[in-house]
């Protein structure tokens, strides 16, 4: 795709964006935001921004993090002037053990990821109507099935706005507003999980390095 083809095809994209957070809130639609502040996450969160900042970012801080995540995560919401949350699961890590005094993500990783991220947000996803995450669909096999809009949980409806988005898109807006990069994206290959689950492989955006060695390619939020 030419450099101007993506040009109009992001424009579109906002616009489809910014009308459709314009109907929910037409509609008196509670909304809320997930992201994991990786360097793709970044233009998603600068076009809600620019739309509504008072939206809020839920960051699940599973304490498993790398330092830098952490680091990058206050630097973009500075820069932004977003209001991010930080959420930690209701289980202490010390109860977070298997009988041999390891941490679940040694043995049962789905475990792990429930504990840390799936169980602090639901609390969250009893107090609004909508929840957006950047989910695109050349992510993975599970995300390419999504629809924009899904409904299939009865309590919230997700809305993905990035679905549609590709790698092209993704850093042509990036660079277009000079926008920061996750600082371990070169040596994780562009996707940053929790330290213990995240090997650092090839450059180029996969999510091959999360999780290698088992047959798990997702943490639970979205399945």
């Amino acid at each position: 795709m030419k450099s101007t083809d993506t040009t109009i095809k992001i424009e579109q994209e906002i616009t489809g964006i910014k009308q459709q957070l314009g109907q929910y809130k037409k509609e008196g639609k509670s909304i809320f935001i997930s992201s994991s502040f990786q360097s793709h996450s970044i233009p998603l969160l600068h076009i809600i921004s620019t739309i509504d900042e008072n939206i809020p970012v839920y960051f699940l801080n599973t304490g498993f993090h790398f330092p830098e995540t952490i680091a990058f995560k206050n630097q973009v919401a500075t820069r932004l002037g977003i209001k991010v949350i930080d959420l930690e699961s209701p289980i202490s890590k010390i109860e977070q053990k298997n009988t041999g005094g390891k941490f679940h993500f040694t043995s049962k990783p789905d475990h792990c990821c429930y504990l840390n991220k799936v169980l602090p947000l639901e609390p969250i996803i009893a107090q609004y109507d909508i929840w957006i995450s950047g989910l695109r669909r050349d992510q993975n096999t599970h995300r390419s099935g999504l629809s924009k809009e899904d409904d299939s949980r009865s309590d919230i409806l997700k809305y993905y706005p990035m679905l549609e988005w590709d790698k092209r898109m993704i850093w042509q807006y990036i660079h277009q507003y000079d926008l920061p990069q996750h600082p371990l994206y070169d040596l994780a290959g562009g996707s940053i999980g929790c330290e213990p689950c995240t090997s650092f492989i090839e450059f180029g955006e996969s999510r091959s390095g999360r999780w290698e060695g088992l047959d798990k390619t997702e943490c639970g939020l979205h399945t």
